[in-house]
């Protein structure tokens, strides 16, 4: 089944669900705050999307910005970037889509429909 990771609160998050409802894709909807994917599923995700981690994280928001990341990340291992990327699932690119052959990072429709098939 297709998984979407997202934030109630994150309009881009509420478009691609609509989007998802208005073209009949059925999905598992996990709150990305309160059941955020941990380090091991994490670094499975990462390898099965084919992206550069940065791709992972959310620059955007808050908590990188406080945290101070965009200046930090490139100095730090892979192994400290998926630490501290499961420590908070506020730090983690949304909506993240999981289908059973792609991870998709952030709502892009036409990437969407390919990997949906719609």
């Amino acid at each position: 089944m297709t998984k979407i990771y997202c934030y109630e609160r994150c309009t881009t998050c509420k478009k691609a669900l609509a989007w998802c409802d208005s073209n009949g894709v059925k999905y598992e909807k996990i709150d990305i705050k309160g059941d955020h994917p941990d380090e091991a599923t994490l670094r499975e995700l990462h390898k099965k999307s084919g992206l550069p981690l940065k791709k992972f994280f959310n620059t955007s928001g808050m908590l990188y910005r406080e945290q101070n990341l965009s200046q930090k990340l490139p100095d730090m291992s892979e192994d400290e970037q998926f630490k501290i990327l499961a420590s908070d699932g506020m730090l983690v690119k949304r909506p993240l889509l999981v289908t059973e052959s792609s991870v998709c990072t952030g709502f892009k429709e036409a990437e969407w429909k390919k990997i949906l098939g719609v």
